[in-house]
């Protein structure tokens, strides 16, 4: 089983900057495709962004050009660094990998 484990989230004033990092046990981590996702109130989870075992990356359009994904997996770790932070930023915010999800980090954006 594996286990995944989000940090990184707090509160934000618009414009600032966080960096979410997802923790994964297991050995074969480096072999995934690993999605950060979020979820705001009263909303679907909607994905954001595809790192593949390559490194390739996709994002979704909301995100493109303020989010950057990346993995470690040397520390079996993928990040995602968020800059130009909105209001609408503000959710619960998950990695997932081989259809296992963490508990999320909270962002919330606000001044």
């Amino acid at each position: 089983q594996v286990q995944l484990v989000e940090s990184g989230g707090g509160l934000v004033q618009p414009g600032g900057s966080l960096r979410l990092s997802c923790v994964a046990s297991g050995s074969i981590f480096s072999s995934f495709i690993i999605g950060w996702y979020r979820q705001a109130p009263g909303k679907e989870r909607e994905w954001l962004a595809y790192i593949t075992s390559g490194g390739s990356t996709t994002y979704r359009d909301p995100v493109k050009g303020r989010f950057t994904i990346s993995r470690d997996n040397a520390k079996n770790t993928v990040y995602l660094q968020m800059n130009d932070l909105r209001p609408e930023d503000t959710a619960l915010y998950f990695c997932s990998m081989g259809g296992n999800w963490g508990q999320g980090t909270q962002v919330t954006v606000s001044s």
